[in-house]
């Protein structure tokens, strides 16, 4: 067996996170306090890799990046950048679908706050920027980490939205959920389940984790009062 497609699936999935971590906590503190009129179609954008086949992301996206597009060109040929049939492309391309897996729990973390919490940080001075960083996201560790659980799980088994914009390529942008199709295409099906096994029981073991922090932080605060 290739462990190869696994690694680099592991490999997408810690780089994708990250980055959602990166975009997804301001983004869900934006989604959570402000009161803009343009706050709903932000939080449709973000919620469409939800409704949307992922094949219909990853085809615009492939659409987007090509060098026969404006932008893609602009890309390829000014800034040397490619994103078709590449890591990259594959890492953008997770960061859009997973999106929502990052920004719906922190989101929900910050609406279920107390509002005196802020309001008590801004009285002291502390800025906003402060405020979220060691007042508000302290207070939001379960949704934290479902955010992060989540889209790391989400990512590891992406398979409609990587296959249009990365190919098959191995090393490359063959992923676990790709290598598993390119068997049963081959009719060698013992390599698939392997493959099959292994990301059903990495999405079992993470979901299970999820449930098991909530349900003891639950507890925690159910005990304390709160």
């Amino acid at each position: 067996m290739n462990y190869a497609p696994i690694f680099l699936s592991f490999q997408l999935a810690f780089v994708t996170t990250f980055c959602l971590l990166i975009i997804g906590v301001p983004l869900a503190y934006w989604l959570s306090e402000s009161r803009s009129p343009l706050k709903p179609v932000l939080e449709t954008i973000v919620s469409l890799p939800l409704v949307l086949p992922p094949t219909v992301i990853g085809f615009y996206l492939l659409l987007a990046f090509s060098p026969n597009n404006s932008i893609g060109y602009f890309l390829k040929n000014t800034l040397g950048i490619d994103f078709i049939f590449s890591f990259t492309g594959l890492v953008i391309g997770s960061i859009i679908y997973s999106l929502p897996f990052m920004v719906h729990p922190i989101q929900a973390g910050l609406r279920n706050l107390p509002g005196n919490l802020s309001e008590a940080a801004y009285v002291l001075g502390k800025s906003r920027w402060t405020t979220l960083k060691s007042v508000l996201l302290p207070n939001i560790k379960p949704a934290l980490f479902t955010g992060i659980v989540l889209s790391f799980a989400h990512t590891v088994g992406e398979f409609g939205v990587v296959l249009m914009i990365g190919g098959n390529i191995p090393g490359q942008t063959r992923v676990a959920s790709i290598a598993i199709y390119d068997q049963v295409e081959a009719l060698n099906y013992e390599a698939a389940h392997q493959y099959a096994l292994i990301l059903l029981t990495i999405s079992f073991v993470i979901l299970l984790l999820v449930y098991v922090v909530n349900g003891h932080q639950s507890k925690k605060m159910g005990r304390a009062g709160i």
